[in-house]
C-alpha cells in the first residue's frame, strides 16, 4: 500500500494546464495586471524569460541528462527559469483563448504523421530528407 499512497500523493501535486491558467488569471486579477497582459506584452515577456533560461546553459557546453554535475542551487535556478517560461506561455495561451492542452495533443498527433517512425527513427535529418 505504500506505492498506492505515494501515487495518491503524487497525483495530489499534479496541476493541469487549466488549473495553472486559472491560478495565473487569479494572480493577475488580484494585482490589477490584466490591463498589461495583452498578447503582445505576454509574448515579449515570454521571449525575455526564454533568454533568461538560455543564460542558465550559457558557457556550459553540452550537459548530461539529469544534470549530474550541477549543484542543487543551479538546478533550483533552472527550475525557476523553466517555470517562468511555463507560466508566461500558459498565460499567453489563456489570454488568446487557446486551450493549450488540446493544442499540444493536436500538435503531437500532427507530428506523429509528419515524422513517421519508420522514416525518422534514429535520424536527426529533417523529415523531408
Amino acid at each position: 500500500m505504500v506505492g498506492a499512497s505515494s501515487n495518491a500523493a503524487l497525483k495530489d501535486n499534479l496541476l493541469s494546464l487549466q488549473e495553472l491558467a486559472k491560478k495565473m488569471d487569479d494572480f493577475a486579477k488580484a494585482r490589477d495586471w490584466d490591463q498589461f497582459h495583452s498578447p503582445r506584452n505576454l509574448l515579449l515577456a515570454l521571449v525575455g524569460e526564454v533568454g533568461e533560461l538560455s543564460e542558465v546553459f550559457q558557457w556550459k557546453g553540452e550537459v548530461q541528462k539529469g544534470l549530474p554535475d550541477w549543484t542543487a542551487a543551479e538546478k533550483e535556478h533552472l527550475g525557476d527559469e523553466l517555470s517562468d517560461v511555463l507560466l508566461y506561455l500558459t498565460r499567453l495561451a489563456d489570454v488568446c483563448g487557446v486551450d493549450l492542452s488540446q493544442a499540444a495533443l493536436r500538435k503531437l498527433a500532427k507530428n506523429d504523421k509528419k515524422y513517421p517512425v519508420d522514416k525518422c527513427r534514429g535520424s536527426s535529418n529533417k523529415y523531408t530528407a
